[in-house]
């Protein structure tokens, strides 16, 4: 059983930054693509970022790419997302995932394992 703890996220101003970790148990962390979601009130759950298990590849959405960064640190089992120049719009409940596939995806249906979500929240 694959377990993934999220921590980090806060109350921020804009322009600030966060870091987000997510703490996956289990012993082939290694061969899972971790990625990052995100979810506002009344809004569907979207693609944040992305990195393959090799952590030679990584992909972002639009709205975040040059601010965000996603990096993952195998020998502690550990991914993370890096937020920088937040904006009021990256408020939302963010969740980190693990899928076994051959490359990560932008779908959230792909991924096998979720956290339970941290929370940021970007005041203006």
């Amino acid at each position: 059983q694959v377990q993934l703890v999220e921590s980090g996220g806060g109350l921020v101003q804009a322009g600030g930054s966060l870091r987000l970790s997510c703490a996956v148990s289990g012993r082939t962390f290694s061969s899972y693509n971790m990625a990052w979601f995100r979810q506002a009130p009344g809004q569907e759950r979207e693609f944040v970022a992305s990195i393959k298990w090799s952590g030679d590849s990584t992909d972002y959405a639009d709205s975040v790419k040059g601010r965000f960064t996603i990096s993952r640190g195998n020998a502690k089992n550990t991914v993370y997302l890096q937020m920088n120049s937040l904006k009021p719009e990256d408020t939302a409940l963010y969740y980190c995932a693990a899928d076994q596939g051959l490359v990560p995806s932008r779908r959230s249906y792909r991924y096998d394992y979720w956290g339970q979500g941290t929370q940021v929240t970007v005041s203006s």
